[in-house]
């Protein structure tokens, strides 16, 4: 049973975000290929409980399916959840930039769908003793992957005031990350701070009411910062997006939900660069080596409906981008 009691089984315990949106956008790279006569295979590069994997392998009976993770005990619930396509499956404990290297270990030349649901997973929010969530008191880790590297804990009292208010500032994008970083260095001076509630009581005594009445709750951000430097979230990111568009193969598609700005921004400048001709301004003719590799589907980032929203809540904030390969260099 999880450490939360919670012993539902996993398809009970987690809704997919925009589900038939990325099953719908994945779906022509994967009908491409059986018309190809050949099997499609699919990345879903943040397994988290296989809710989006489950729904692919149901619809495509001829579907391969290659899941990363690089929480086990995600791996664990979907490999169960799983189970049932267990012959169309590689369950793999990797981080999602490791996605060329996978591929290849595992003998595809290329892959027809890529999919990235970034940020912490449900699992992960829901797990009260990982210490992702700012409502419940928890041991300060925020480890994706608990078997390696420094916590949430660790940063909090080791980094310097400097670098934590780059971090809070950066990735929380907290205009109070000079007031914050001061409190947290000031407490541990004290006190060792190692737990979310401890962390939480600091930054509520230097947010401003006011803000955390228009902002949502005054941790929020600071949470997300120290998410985000804890796994190395965006470092990740920005070789995964580049590594995920070139093993697609031509009418492949990457798919990407993103759940803030930073993420978005990243995936908006691969997606961008990868669709746009590199012919010189005013060059006559566009020669086939500046044509542009990938086309871009969706218009701008889409976001979700009421009706998504009320199906999942953790839905509200998501962004979702698609890039389809329509030319591929040899």
């Amino acid at each position: 049973m999880p450490a939360n009691g919670d012993a539902r089984p996993t398809s009970e315990r987690h809704i997919p975000v925009l589900l038939d949106r990325c099953i719908n956008l994945l779906a022509p790279g994967i009908e491409r290929a059986n018309a190809e006569n050949r099997q499609a295979v699919v990345v879903d590069c943040t397994l988290g409980m296989g809710g989006h994997s489950e729904a692919l392998l149901q619809r495509f009976e001829n579907l391969h399916l290659i899941g990363l993770d690089r929480d086990e005990q995600a791996l664990s619930l979907a490999g169960a959840r799983l189970e049932p396509y267990a012959a169309r499956t590689d369950l793999v404990h990797a981080v999602y930039d490791e996605i060329a290297e996978v591929v290849q270990d595992l003998g595809f030349t290329g892959v027809d769908g890529v999919l990235f649901d970034l940020g912490v997973s449900s699992l992960q929010l829901d797990e009260r003793e990982r210490g992702f969530a700012y409502s419940y008191d928890a041991p300060l880790d925020m480890r994706m992957d608990t078997s390696e590297g420094p916590t949430a804990e660790d940063l909090v009292n080791d980094l310097a005031r400097e670098e934590l208010q780059r971090i809070i500032r950066q990735w929380g994008e907290d205009k109070f990350a000079g007031r914050i970083s001061h409190a947290i260095v000031k407490h541990r001076e004290q006190q060792r701070i190692s737990t979310t509630a401890q962390l939480v009581e600091v930054i509520r005594s230097v947010v401003p009411a006011a803000a955390a009445r228009t902002s949502g709750h005054p941790a929020k951000r600071t949470f997300q910062a120290l998410r985000i430097a804890v796994n190395e979230e965006l470092d990740v990111l920005e070789r995964a997006i580049p590594s995920s568009m070139d093993v697609l193969n031509t009418g492949g598609r990457v798919v990407v939900m993103s759940y803030h700005s930073l993420e978005d921004k990243i995936t908006k400048k691969f997606f961008v660069k990868g669709s746009t001709s590199s012919a010189p301004v005013g060059f006559p003719v566009e020669l086939d080596e500046h044509k542009a590799e990938f086309k871009v589907l969706t218009k701008g980032t889409e976001k979700p409906t009421e009706e998504e929203i009320a199906e999942n809540s953790r839905a509200a904030s998501a962004r979702l981008r698609a890039v389809e390969r329509i030319l591929k260099r040899s």
